[in-house]
This record gives structure tokens, C-alpha cells and sequence, in this order.
């Protein structure tokens, strides 16, 4: 871990288990998202998903990677890539469809892993088993990003989430046999939450064992459901200090052995009303970071809470 950065970055990650810099290559698919079917689907996602920096989904995978790595190569002179399948929920596709994109993208050149972003009510052994048979096949790894986004199901459904924490718990348990990395995407600041939700979703991310954690702050997309609720004032989001706040607890109590990809969300301007207090990304990591290390805190400081830490005491009562 780089001792001017108080947590372990993604970054460091994949420089570890890779032995250099790694880029993630954006791929969109033509798929969509269970939680639609019925309505809009969650509270706060847009109609075009997330995949704002993606091509479109008409494009081949193999041209989308491929036009993305001649950008990220000429630009970082980088050699190893992920092909990262990003938007919506790509196991939602037809099993055999999952395949052969998935194959595309094992075949191009210089993708050294395969990272498929899903929801948690979206994994079957079906789609593992596609998995496991192209890591042994190409000698790839592969990364599942599940969006828990918080472990506090009265906020899972106020967001129409679809899901709630049980089916977050199901899918790690159905991953974890087969050696997948696993990332959880989070949200800190979703209306409802507050600083010990939080604190208990680093715990149970930390209690899994999780591999990576990408944190999210709430970004409010035109044309949504959140959109209005934010615009008519019905809804109320933390300030920018309390924010802050949650994410230096989270990574106080979350296992100094996950790594930490990203803290603060990225979104262009022209398609949401609210996203960062109205500042950069960076500007605000950097502020952050500068707290940490002024204050001097830092990622795992509070994870002591596994084990039996309660017979950790010198002097407890009972026998």
C-alpha cells in the first residue's frame, strides 16, 4: 500500500496481482435490467443505465475494445487490459448470448481479465460455470461487481432496489467456490441512510471478505424517479462534510485487505441536477485524502470486530 495514500487503491491492487498497470476497457451490451420489467427500475438510474463513458451497444465488443484500448494505449502507453462489462445487468442476458460476448472479448488481445457487472439477484451457476469455462480456457481472471449499493433493506426498498441484503449474501456464497474476485459497488449517501449504515455495510463487506469496493456518491440522473423527488424537495441528501464523514468511517472499519477502487462517482454534467456539491471529483478525493492524513486516519484503524472480538477483553464476566 503507498504510504501517502491512507487506504489500499485499486490501483495498487491490480499492480500487485498483475505486476503493472492495468486499464479497464468499457463494454456495453445489448441488455437490460430485471428491475424494469415492472416499472423504472431503481430510484436513481437512468434510462441509459451507467455506462456513460461506453459505446453503443450496437458496436461489437471487439471493436469496442479495441477502440478504447488504441485511446488508453496512445495515452498511457498501457499493455494489459480488463474488458469491463459495465452497463445494466449482463448476466440478464440469454445464457449462450453471455457466452460468446464474453468469448469476443477473451479472444481480443492484451485483455488480461474479464470483469462483468450484475445485480445480486441475477447469478446463477449457469452464467458461473460460462465463467469459470473461459478463465480455464484463455487463462484470464475474472472479476464479478455486484451492486449491493447499502445492507439496509428499509433504504433498498424505499429506492425500489429490487433486492434487499439476502440475495446480496446468496450470490457472494454461490461466487465464493469458484474463486471469482468479487467487488461490491456501494452508495454512502442514499436518502435514508446515515453514518451507521454506513459503518455496518463496511462490516458485512469485511465479514464476506470481499476482494474489491467501489463507493459511490449518489449522483442524481435526469429523469428519474430520485430527479423528481429531488426537484419537488421531497427528498433531502447529506451535506458534503457529512458524506466525508461515512466514507472515512467506512474505510476505518473496512478490512485493510480490500481494495478500494473509488470513492466519489463521475457523471457529465449535462445528464444529472446534482452530483460531488457541485465540485470535481478529484478536487474532492483530494480534500478528503488531505483530512485523512492530516487527522491521521486510515483504512482497517477499527477492524477489530470479527473473531469474538468480545472475548478479546482481558477481564470478561462468565465462564
Amino acid at each position: 500500500m503507498q504510504e501517502t495514500i491512507p487506504y489500499y487503491p485499486y490501483s495498487e491492487y491490480l499492480k500487485t496481482k498483475y505486476g503493472e498497470k492495468v486499464y479497464k476497457l468499457p463494454v456495453n451490451l445489448p441488455v437490460t435490467c430485471p428491475n424494469r420489467r415492472n416499472g423504472r427500475g431503481c430510484a436513481f438510474c437512468a434510462e441509459s443505465g451507467t455506462g456513460f463513458e461506453a459505446m453503443e451497444s450496437s458496436v461489437p465488443v471487439k471493436e469496442q475494445l479495441l477502440t478504447a484500448k488504441a485511446r488508453i494505449a496512445k495515452r498511457y502507453h498501457a499493455y494489459k487490459y480488463i474488458a469491463y462489462f459495465q452497463n445494466y445487468t449482463n448476466t440478464y442476458l440469454p445464457l449462450e448470448d453471455f457466452r460468446q460476448y464474453l468469448l469476443e472479448a477473451a479472444e481480443t488481445e492484451d485483455i488480461v481479465e474479464i470483469a462483468v457487472s450484475t445485480r445480486p439477484d441475477c447469478i446463477t451457476s449457469g452464467y458461473l460455470d460460462v465463467l469459470d469455462g473461459i478463465r480455464s480456457t484463455y487463462g484470464i481472471s475474472i472479476t464479478l461487481e455486484l451492486g449491493l449499493q447499502t445492507v439496509n433493506y428499509h433504504t433498498l426498498l424505499a429506492v425500489s432496489r429490487g433486492h434487499t441484503l439476502a440475495e446480496f449474501l446468496d450470490a457472494v456464497q454461490m461466487i465464493r467456490p469458484y474463486g471469482f474476485d468479487l467487488c461490491t459497488h456501494v452508495i454512502l449517501n442514499l436518502p435514508g441512510d446515515h453514518l451507521t449504515d454506513a459503518i455496518e455495510t463496511a462490516k458485512i463487506l469485511s465479514a464476506l471478505r470481499v476482494n474489491i469496493v467501489k463507493v459511490h456518491s449518489l449522483y442524481i440522473a435526469k429523469n428519474t424517479r430520485l430527479c423528481e423527488e429531488y426537484e419537488n424537495g421531497t427528498i433531502a441528501l447529506c451535506s458534503k462534510e457529512e458524506y466525508f464523514r461515512r466514507v472515512i468511517a467506512f474505510l476505518e472499519y473496512l478490512s485493510p485487505d480490500i481494495a478500494v477502487e473509488r470513492l466519489f462517482s463521475r457523471i457529465p454534467e449535462k445528464d444529472s441536477v446534482f452530483c460531488n456539491w457541485g465540485a470535481s471529483w478529484w478536487k474532492l478525493r483530494d480534500e478528503l485524502l488531505d483530512i485523512m492524513t492530516r487527522e491521521g486516519l486510515r483504512q482497517g484503524s477499527r477492524f477489530d470486530y470479527l473473531g469474538g472480538a468480545a472475548l478479546k477483553e482481558e477481564v470478561f464476566i462468565g465462564g
